[in-house]
């Protein structure tokens, strides 16, 4: 596993998540995610302005054997797609940690109650769920 970023947030289905000053979402997912997945073959990204809401859906990764949503941290309308990634998909696999799919305005300031995880408790998650596998 690599180094966990300090400044995101994470969602315990393995989105993270950056939140600005204007109170703008940045999405993608993590590096557990993009190696449970496998190569990536095709995203499918939400249309800017689109409504999102927290937990739902908000883009589609595909690889040759899965498709998996990817579920919005926030709620908010899409402010923007990362569409210059359809082209270099093995970015999401090399760098999961820049390569980000939407931008959401968030509809309220602040994550409180989102059950947004810092990495320390990101990295518990993980733990657990690599000590329940070895079981």
């Amino acid at each position: 596993m690599s180094e966990l970023p300090r400044d995101l947030l994470y969602t315990p289905t393995h989105e993270w998540v950056r939140v600005d000053a204007v109170w703008a979402a940045t999405v993608g997912i993590t590096d557990f995610a993009q190696h449970a997945l496998g190569d990536i073959v095709f995203i499918s990204f939400p249309r800017v302005g689109d409504q999102v809401v927290v937990g739902e859906p908000c883009a589609l990764v595909e690889t040759e054997k899965a498709a998996v949503d990817v579920c919005a941290p926030v709620s908010g309308t899409i402010k923007a797609i990362n569409g210059p990634l359809s082209s270099n998909l093995a970015q999401l696999n090399q760098q999961p940690y820049t390569a980000w799919l939407v931008q959401i305005q968030m509809q309220t300031a602040g994550v409180d109650g989102l059950g947004l995880l810092d990495s320390t408790a990101y990295e518990r998650l993980l733990l657990g769920r690599a000590n329940r596998q070895t079981r």
